[in-house]
């Protein structure tokens, strides 16, 4: 069993006992390990102890950070000022668009690169091109030539090269804390003008904070059309970067998530930690 099977089996239990606050040894049986190994383990992956964790995963969180005024997560279109790139996630991400005449040459004289990386929430695909990262996603074992064969089918025309370790930073820069200052990673996705409207609303959504389907329909002047964001959002083509997992229902529940609602769980878990508690991996 993997390290990142083993923390999802500790947030499905820790989420289905958390009203009963199972100790570190209850959760340590779980997954078939010594408390001390447990201990270790998810502090090396999550940055702190079980049970601060614990306070992070719960639901009642989410549906508190939602519904609490005072930390409004996503305002409307004016607020967010969507036209301009200036307050783009801690200016952290940079979107750019495919244009029309870009996706009919479907990567003529273009190289792309691609690497499949270990990450705490499994192994995941990422392809990059000289505009910025057009493709991250996560490995279903199942399918593994599956996100391969997508960037081949959509760009057919360019040279495709696999390169692990000139696209091993990109995964690096996803995991690590977003700086405030220094260069912008940079995305560039295919979509409907809908679609990148909606990915450009994500991108505002800084770690710990959380929106339902609505208020980012609200955010993009389309308060009626919130099934529709949620299709745009299970669209999303770069995971991590565009955070579609911030999104939840109107209620709090997690929602579905392309990559399974475990590894929503557990990435928002991980964000949750760390913005609530920043000072306490010593705990």
């Amino acid at each position: 069993m993997s390290d990142y099977e083993r923390i999802a089996r500790a947030i499905q239990y820790l989420r289905s006992h958390a009203g009963d606050q199972p100790s570190l040894a209850a959760v340590a049986e779980h997954v078939h390990l010594s408390e001390y190994h447990f201990q270790r383990l998810f502090r090396r992956w999550a940055g702190v102890t079980p049970k601060r964790y614990l306070q992070a995963l719960t639901l009642a969180r989410a549906k508190q950070l939602l519904a609490d005024n005072r930390r409004s997560l996503l305002a409307t279109s004016d607020e967010l000022g969507l036209s301009s790139s200036s307050r783009l996630y801690d200016h952290f991400v940079q979107l750019e668009a495919v244009t029309p005449s870009e996706f009919r040459q479907r990567g003529a004289g273009m190289t792309i690169t691609w690497g499949v990386h270990a990450t705490p929430f499994g192994p995941a695909f990422v392809a990059l091109t000289p505009k910025g990262v057009c493709q991250f996603e996560f490995v279903a074992p199942a399918q593994p030539q599956a996100p391969l064969q997508r960037l081949l089918d959509l760009w057919h025309q360019a040279r495709v090269v696999e390169d692990q370790p000139g696209t091993a930073w990109v995964v690096a820069r996803l995991l690590a804390a977003p700086a405030e200052d220094g260069t912008p990673l940079s995305l560039w996705v295919q979509g409907t003008n809908f679609q990148v409207q909606v990915w450009r609303a994500l991108l505002q959504l800084s770690p710990g904070q959380l929106a339902s389907y609505r208020d980012v329909a609200v955010a993009i002047g389309r308060p009626t059309a919130a099934r529709a964001v949620g299709t745009a959002i299970g669209a999303n083509p770069v995971a991590l970067a565009i955070p579609c997992h911030r999104v939840l229902r109107q209620g709090g529940e997690l929602g579905g998530y392309r990559w399974g609602e475990t590894r929503k769980q557990a990435i928002l878990a991980r964000e949750l930690a760390r913005a609530d508690a920043p000072d306490l991996t010593s705990a």
